[in-house]
């Protein structure tokens, strides 16, 4: 018995043996490959210059330092970290022959991702509720929402978004991975990663859906609250055209939030349903690289203001220039 059980020790510690990992990415032809690269980098560039430039205006026009530009730039910010814990190493990958990467630097973007991820599903209430604040008690706003506590509660989204994971990941990498060591997938995610180690893992498994599925569902209905507040103040706004402005501003923010709640549901309330690795990829690209693209559109280049603010600078630009 305490052969066997020596034996069995053995066996384990020589378990352990995978140094990287091969993400697959989208296998198919060379030249669709370079077709991808070439679609993915023009949609990265696009995603760096309008969420960059949200962010340079805020910072630069001190005539919108108020708490809700304050958080537009935060959010921006944080898309432009988001993106670039994927879609960097993903246009690596379609030009590359090997695909791999090491075991430290997949779970480093492990942890990246989902910290980025969890962030953001902690601006959006904050964003929604700073909304409901403005248009709800408009009398009361400027002294509740003030720029220091504005300040403060993004720093807390980015702390607590940053303290969520480490310990799920730390288990997962405690795990034993003896091969293979493919991964059907653009990123190291918890569900091909669980798939890979050699012996299952159901605890970590469910603390992973339970975390993510409290995180989701809570910040979910928070921002759903907030509006459905906003949405029922504004029908009590008597201009016809001033509700056809907020129906237009909560639906556009809606909309990005029902996709990138949506996508996040299918994907990690239940992290190893099954999913087929094409669905898992698509669903990952609509939440970390689509809506990173249109959510300047949709929350700031809309907005009068900032739209003012960017032909400000541009015409500053330009005197500069000329000089």
């Amino acid at each position: 018995m305490i052969e066997h059980s020596r034996l069995e020790t053995m066996n384990m510690s020589g378990v352990n043996t995978v140094t990287e990992f091969i993400l697959l990415s989208f296998p198919c032809s060379r030249e669709v490959q370079v077709l991808l690269f070439m679609l993915f980098s023009v949609s990265y560039i696009l995603t760096l210059v309008g969420n960059g430039a949200i962010v340079c205006v805020v910072r630069l026009d001190h005539r919108i330092h108020t708490p809700m530009y304050i958080l537009l730039a935060n959010f921006s910010f944080l898309e432009i970290c988001y993106i670039n814990t994927t879609v960097p190493n993903m246009l690596k990958n379609f030009l590359s022959e090997t695909k791999t990467i090491s075991f430290t630097a997949c779970f480093l973007q492990f942890y990246f991702f989902f910290s980025m991820g969890t962030t953001e599903t902690f601006l959006l209430p904050l964003m929604a509720f700073d909304r409901y604040l403005a248009i709800c008690r408009p009398l009361h706003y400027p002294t509740i929402m003030s720029i220091p506590l504005c300040m403060n509660l993004v720093a807390l989204c980015w702390v607590t978004g940053f303290l969520c994971y480490p310990v799920p990941i730390y288990f997962i990498t405690q795990l034993p991975f003896c091969g293979p060591n493919t991964i059907d997938h653009f990123v190291c995610d918890p569900g091909p990663l669980l798939a890979l180690s050699c012996i299952p893992a159901p605890g970590i498994e469910l603390s992973c859906s339970i975390l993510s599925s409290l995180i989701i569902f809570i910040t979910f209905f928070f921002i759903l609250g907030s509006y459905t507040l906003v949405l029922r103040a504004v029908l009590h706004v008597p201009s016809a055209a001033g509700r056809r402005k907020a129906f237009s501003t909560c639906g556009s923010h809606l909309a990005v939030v029902s996709l990138f709640y949506g996508t996040l549901m299918v994907m990690y309330i239940s992290p190893t349903s099954g999913n087929p690795a094409g669905i898992q990829k698509i669903v990952t690209l609509l939440y970390s690289s689509v809506t990173p693209l249109v959510n300047p559109l949709i929350y700031s280049l809309r907005n009068t203001d900032m739209k003012a603010a960017l032909r400000k600078i541009q015409m500053c630009t330009k005197i500069s220039q000329s000089e």
